[in-house]
């Protein structure tokens, strides 16, 4: 006992909103329910627990990481709620140390394992939910700077295994480290490209726990101290899979969660001397912002990623950094920024010249989406200045053009982008016909964004109410919407 405050656990109580009486029965009754049934609390001992700094016995430590993963949605360890966990040796206690932004070096491998096994352990069990505890992106942006412009020590990018976490076996699904060669890793790098494909046709709520566990194992596989060739692309894998394993996590509504692997992946791309990948991965994390109704956040992070990204940043790569910009930028009404950096991104992919084969992760960056994004951004300014609705409608239409079936989502975010700038533009016909499009194929897909997308347009359908058209779409657009979904309401414009 310290007797002094556990300010880890007072914030994320305070974030719960319970009282601690409510957290004693709690307690009690999650117990029961996790196999320890003869575990009694009371309010006095969650007074301790919080104002004194009482650390509370096994199996205490988990059942409140378990009730606070539920109640805040967002994997939370137990040294997220200030106790250390026993049979732990070594300096590196990633779970400690995961908020205190840019990480040791050598710590990337074993908060990623980590983070990865309490993903598991928590969606298995049905804890996980769709919360709103969100860490600032502006607080990220500002306390990577530095680390983001400099490179790794050469000598520090892998963990030393004595530094390695050494979970609790029944807690977590902990990979069995051991080397690999490289017939392995292209085996790693041919699944990547797999469930990239999969998540561009059908959305990410199906294959994300596949990849999360994916990358738990690669976690281990870090912890050996490979040739460097090698581990430079183990490396690689990692920022893939943790991109991949964050835009998941978006697009199902696991927001901190999505947060916290945007981050893993900046760290493993920069640790393994990628920094083009670790801008893009925070690129990522940018547009949640902005999905998230924070424009602002959004641009400080992409502040970072293009100055950390390096000279040796391909123009395609650069283009659509500024495309996620000038999204951003559209958000907050600024129009003239907007048209300024669409300018730069449209000059920039034109002069790529595809003399250099472009990295896998920019694969799905091609003319569509550039077009795709170029309609978001005057779709979403259109909010601001109807007049501009015209060209979202030019841009949403060239995309469309473009697109191929393996690239459902965003075929169904370029219907909906169309059909909003036709609302705009007082096209109530037009804007019929591309929702219904959209409405034929967005049940196949398991992304939550697309039904977020669905509600800002049927937003918009309020005002022609009248015409018995559009009441008959606004009433299969009802009966389409998810029954269930507690997904709350999020200020701002969807990606």
């Amino acid at each position: 006992m310290t007797r002094e405050p556990n300010t880890r656990l007072a914030d994320l109580f305070g974030l719960a909103g319970w009282s601690k009486g409510e957290l004693a029965r709690l307690v009690n009754r999650q117990a029961a329910a996790m196999g320890y049934p003869q575990l009694a609390t009371d309010t006095s001992r969650v007074r301790r627990w919080i104002d004194m700094g009482e650390t509370p016995r096994d199996p205490v430590p988990k059942v409140l990481a378990a009730l606070f993963t539920e109640r805040l949605g967002r994997a939370v360890t137990i040294e997220d709620l200030g106790f250390g966990r026993q049979g732990r040796t070594g300096k590196g206690r990633a779970a400690t140390q995961v908020d205190a932004l840019p990480w040791t070096p050598g710590l990337t491998a074993a908060v990623l394992t980590e983070f990865t096994g309490m993903d598991l352990m928590l969606n298995r069990r049905g804890l996980v939910g769709a919360g709103a505890a969100l860490a600032a992106g502006s607080a990220l942006s500002g306390s990577m700077q530095d680390w983001f412009r400099n490179d790794p020590d050469p000598a520090s990018d892998a963990p030393r295994p004595q530094d390695l976490l050494q979970a609790d076996p029944a807690g977590y699904d902990r990979y069995e480290a051991a080397p690999v060669g490289s017939q392995e890793i292209e085996e790693l790098e041919r699944s990547v490209e797999v469930f990239r494909a999969w998540d561009a046709a059908r959305g990410g709520g199906l294959q994300r726990k596949a990849v999360v566990g994916q990358l738990n194992e690669v976690g281990g596989m870090l912890s050996y101290r490979h040739p460097e060739h090698l581990q430079r692309r183990l490396w690689g894998v990692a920022a893939n899979l943790a991109v991949l394993a964050g835009w998941m996590s978006h697009d199902v509504g696991l927001e901190p969660t999505a947060q916290k692997y945007f981050v893993i992946a900046a760290h493993a791309a920069r640790e393994g001397g990628d920094r083009p990948r670790a801008g893009e991965a925070l690129s990522r994390y940018a547009r949640q912002m902005v999905h998230l109704g924070r424009p602002d956040e959004a641009l400080d992070l992409m502040k970072l990623a293009k100055s950390g990204s390096g000279d040796e940043t391909l123009p395609r790569t650069r283009a659509m950094l500024y495309t996620v910009e000038a999204w951003a930028q559209a958000s907050m009404g600024r129009g003239q920024a907007m048209r300024r950096t669409l300018g730069k991104a449209e000059e920039l992919f034109a002069s790529d010249k595809g003399d250099v084969p472009p990295p896998s992760w920019m694969q799905f960056f091609g003319e569509a989406d550039l077009f795709g994004m170029q309609a978001l951004a005057y779709r979403t300014l259109a909010e601001h200045d109807p007049t501009v609705a015209k060209q979202a409608q030019h841009y949403a239409d060239r995309a469309l053009e473009l697109r191929g079936e393996a690239q459902q989502r965003s075929m169904i975010f370029d219907y909906l982008s169309m059909a909003s700038a036709c609302f705009i533009a007082d096209d109530p016909e037009q804007a019929d016909r591309y929702a219904r499009m959209a409405l034929l194929t967005i049940g196949t897909t398991s992304s939550h964004r697309t039904w977020d997308r669905l509600r800002e347009m049927y937003r918009l359908t309020g005002q022609y109410a009248g015409y018995s058209k559009i009441e008959d779409l606004r009433e299969e657009i009802q009966l389409a919407l998810p029954k269930s979904s507690t997904r709350p309401r999020i200020r701002g414009n969807r990606a």
